[in-house]
């Protein structure tokens, strides 16, 4: 059986022996295709082929929102990945760590970029309970985790990937 060995960098990048991947439709079929295997690595299956990716924290970068906002009123919120790979938000699992923002997509955490997370600000609000996102007129609190060390990049969700394992 081949295996091939990636670098997913902090800002969603994919590399292949110091080479980004740019290829859109490879993009987005790793992340597609993307699992965590038993040991708490990244995994996608192709073809028999065991392609393993080593990511700084999570392979789900949201390099981009695309925001949908009616009189000033945020409607919807699309995350964009590598690839130009679209997911819908789901307000409700948006997670902070610091000033690190995060949320869960296709079953893992994903965080939010240097780009998105500025795109996503203006909607963020404070009421004195806690931040929100309000999409639909529907108030989502940001959940908080205990502070960490800081590490690299804007946002960042609970579940870090643990190191590909020495194969």
């Amino acid at each position: 059986m081949r295996e091939y060995r990636y670098h997913v960098d902090g800002e969603g990048r994919i590399f292949h022996e110091g080479s980004e991947i740019v290829d859109p439709a490879v993009l987005r079929f790793f992340l597609r295709a993307m699992r965590r295997a038993a040991d708490g690595a990244w995994l996608v299956v192709c073809q028999g082929e065991h392609n393993w990716f080593d990511v700084e924290d999570t392979p789900f970068v949201v390099q981009r929102v695309h925001l949908e906002a009616r009189e000033g009123v945020l409607q919807r919120v699309e995350l964009g990945l590598a690839g130009g790979l679209r997911e819908p938000l789901d307000p409700a699992t948006l997670e902070a760590a610091g000033d690190r923002l995060g949320c869960r997509i296709r079953g893992g955490p994903a965080r939010f970029g240097r780009v998105a997370l500025p795109q996503l600000a203006p909607f963020l609000d404070d009421d004195g309970t806690g931040p929100a996102l309000t999409v639909a007129g529907i108030r989502h609190a940001i959940r908080g985790v205990p502070d960490r060390p800081p590490e690299r990049g804007p946002a960042l969700t609970p579940g870090a990937a643990s190191p590909r394992p020495r194969r």
